[in-house]
């Protein structure tokens, strides 16, 4: 179940909307620009977000979350035009262990106090303690965010066990719908997306999607 933290917090009405086909044409909450290892400047890739009528958009670069600024100012310019915009919301992708298995975590809706994810903000994966899932979930709720298992079926353990032990920890819930197929176009893959969505429902747990974006075009991988 979640915490009364998340309950409360503003992304997770939003969150309770994701379904199968909310990306990429209205909600994306995993794409990446330049500032990591992605190929889009972040000015390009919200424009991209305008064309495609994304409602609701996060930028979650690896260890970073620079784009931030470049990205929000090409919204106002754009909605100063009378475009209409998504909003925008603070996010990062960060690497953690989690059962012993190296995985990713998507820290989404943190406030402008995040002094304790400043050590995950620094381009680069941690070291020693810090990288152990309880440490990177403490550093996210203490920001005010929301912490989300990314893509769980990418893994070395089951994708079962990884939500299990997730969900033990206080995580908020996961990616349920991704492209593990990686075509050109997004699309969520059958199957082991819908036991995704099925296995976080039976925890109370929130659902997310995202493009995963690294490329030139934001409705693909």
């Amino acid at each position: 179940m979640l915490r009364p933290e998340a309950l409360a917090h503003p992304l997770t009405p939003v969150l309770r909307q994701v379904e199968a086909t909310s990306c990429p044409g209205k909600l994306n909450f995993h794409c990446h620009t330049i500032h990591s290892d992605g190929s889009l400047d972040p000015a390009d890739l919200v424009m991209q977000a305008c064309n495609l009528g994304l409602e609701h958009l996060a930028i979650t670069d690896h260890h970073c979350h620079r784009a931030l600024e470049g990205a929000r100012n090409a919204l106002d310019l754009a909605a100063a035009e009378g475009v209409a915009v998504p909003t925008l919301w603070r996010g990062v992708e960060i690497s953690c262990l989690l059962e012993g298995c190296l995985v990713h975590v998507l820290a989404l809706g943190f406030g402008d106090d995040h002094v304790s994810l400043l050590p995950y903000l620094q381009g680069s994966a941690v070291v020693g303690q810090a990288l152990r899932a309880e440490a990177v979930l403490a550093a996210i709720q203490a920001a005010g965010g929301l912490a989300l298992l990314a893509h769980p079926a990418r893994y070395r353990l089951p994708y079962t066990r990884l939500i299990a032990a997730a969900a033990d920890l206080g995580f908020d819930g996961a990616e349920t719908w991704y492209d593990y197929d990686m075509q050109l176009r997004w699309q969520p893959t059958p199957l082991v997306c819908e036991a995704i969505a099925a296995d976080l429902d039976k925890r109370g747990l929130l659902h997310c999607c995202g493009t995963d974006t690294h490329g030139l075009v934001l409705d693909g991988r």
